[in-house]
């Protein structure tokens, strides 16, 4: 006789780890009829670990599950499929998923990392077998027409940065490269490791997309050492993927393309693309001056595209359905979707992915629920530790590149980190200033000693007294500002890279949004 079985999900990534998941994997296992399965989360991380039971009326959640909990729970359903109180129901109607837009994320969650012939019945390599039938040029003109930009920040068109790899190939460069920037330092970002971690076949394919359309042969995933779990999925992906023919000679085109995983040694610098190249090619990572461009100079002097994990991971669904319909969404310039990433003082931390025009309200307040504290928003810093502070009443700006850009923030990876009204703007500018100068890879003098100067100018300004009423002051504490300004646009205009180039901006938006914070005297 056949044995019944209830097949549970839990996930393996290592945010849902971090709090317990395999514990309760675990728990579940050692339950007679139960078969465990491990997939990626589904980005709602202030609800894991979830456990999704298979049912006939689908896949049934149960949040915050922890791993003594698991008898007492199976004893009151919980394999049937229960209506219990940590239960969410069925997980593919809940409102916090079916009300995003999920192109990236599409298959996020609902299978095993590397099970590749899941991913392919959920449409997965069909854009790159698309890829493989169209000529370079083709495929460089789809990614062009979609408006993707780059998601790691800075925002330049890709397709315009393949097209000049094409060019400088087709001109009679040797060789091309691919490479891949997973060095996710900023605060409050996760959606890269999410993807490595939950569905890597979707960074691979987009990859191999762009060396068919380039005429690369080699790719390099570059991954910060932080990233264990990431590593090792990845790395257990390309093998699968080599074995299954999507990467080696690629779906028999004979046309190939290999790809390595490297582990970075945690450098926040080697977030920028030229400091990668470095430390890739085995230096300490150092920003390189520009020009030239990786795109015709990259790695070992050869013309390479770099992009980051949420960029590559675009481009399957782009080449599947066409550039145009990942146009028609988003607004302006800022086409398709952005994967946002909640995090700070926020009551539901995870991972939404909407078009862009969204506002940030919205996601602070909708979609993150306010804050977890209870208190009132404060500020927001969107675009990781450079990004500027907004204050509470600038929150009805919407989420795209200029329109964010022009009330004074930066979109960056896509980080929110959400702060009550127990925010420190003082505390927060000095620690900028902090942050750069020790991860400042030194090269460039305003980006080195400025911001060495300005936690020294910082430190000085909070310990002056106010002026006087009549605006005398003999502390100096009008100097002390103008010389913070004058560092500011120093490094701004004198960096490098953006590490220095953009520290002053949550400096300056904390002296513009809350200057009483740096009125106070410090200890």
């Amino acid at each position: 006789m056949d044995v019944v079985t209830t097949t549970v999900w839990v996930p393996r990534d290592s945010s849902a780890r971090a709090v317990g998941a395999d514990e309760v994997a675990s728990a579940l296992a050692a339950v007679e009829g139960v078969t465990v399965r491990r997939n990626g989360t589904r980005g709602m991380l202030w609800r894991e670990p979830l456990v999704e039971v298979e049912t006939d009326r689908g896949r049934v959640g149960y949040a915050g599950v922890e791993a003594p909990a698991v008898p007492e729970l199976v004893a009151q359903g919980l394999l049937e499929g229960a209506d219990l109180a940590c239960g969410i129901g069925v997980v593919d109607d809940d409102p916090w998923l079916t009300g995003q837009e999920r192109v990236t994320c599409s298959r996020l969650g609902l299978a095993e990392p590397t099970d590749i012939e899941a991913y392919a019945a959920r449409g997965g390599w069909e854009g790159l077998r698309r890829a493989a039938v169209l000529e370079p040029a083709q495929v460089v003109e789809e990614v062009i027409t979609s408006g993707l930009r780059g998601r790691g920040g800075a925002g330049f068109p890709t397709g315009i940065k393949w097209r000049t790899v094409l060019e400088a190939r087709q001109g009679g460069a040797p060789q091309a490269f691919v490479a891949c920037n997973l060095d996710e330092g900023d605060s409050g970002t996760f959606a890269d490791r999410i993807l490595a971690e939950g569905d890597p076949f979707t960074l691979l394919e987009g990859m191999t997309v762009a060396a068919l359309a380039v005429g690369a042969t080699e790719g390099y995933i570059y991954c910060r050492s932080e990233y264990p779990d990431a590593i090792a999925t990845l790395r257990e992906a390309i093998a699968v993927a080599q074995e299954f023919g999507y990467l080696g000679d690629v779906l028999g085109t004979g046309r190939h393309f290999d790809v390595v995983v490297r582990e970075g040694a945690g450098a926040y610098i080697c977030g920028e693309e030229t400091s990668m190249l470095e430390s890739l090619e085995g230096r300490r990572g150092e920003v390189r001056a520009k020009p030239p461009i990786p795109a015709l100079s990259g790695l070992w002097g050869a013309p390479t595209v770099v992009n980051n994990v949420l960029t590559f991971a675009a481009v399957p669904m782009i080449l599947a359905g066409g550039g145009q319909a990942y146009a028609n969404l988003g607004t302006g310039r800022s086409r398709g979707t952005q994967l946002f990433q909640l995090a700070g003082n926020v009551a539901r931390g995870g991972l939404v992915e909407l078009p862009f025009g969204v506002t940030l309200r919205e996601l602070v307040e909708d979609w993150g629920g306010g804050t977890l504290s209870g208190r009132p928003v404060r500020a927001v810093q969107c675009g990781g530790p450079l990004g500027a502070y907004l204050p509470a009443d600038r929150l009805d700006v919407p989420m795209d590149y200029e329109t964010l850009a022009e009330a004074g923030g930066m979109l960056g990876h896509g980080g929110i980190v959400v702060f009550d009204d127990a925010f420190d703007a003082a505390r927060m500018a000095r620690f900028a200033m902090e942050f750069c100068a020790a991860e400042s890879c030194g090269k460039c003098t305003p980006c080195r000693v400025g911001s060495t100067r300005g936690v020294e100018t910082i430190d000085r300004l909070c310990g002056a007294p106010p002026e006087g009423p009549d605006g005398a002051d003999g502390t100096g504490r009008t100097q002390l500002l103008v010389l913070l300004e004058d560092l500011c646009e120093t490094m701004t205009k004198g960096s490098l890279c953006a590490l220095g180039g953009l520290t002053p901006l949550p400096v300056r938006s904390a002296l513009e949004h809350f200057p009483e914070d740096f009125e106070r005297s410090r200890s």
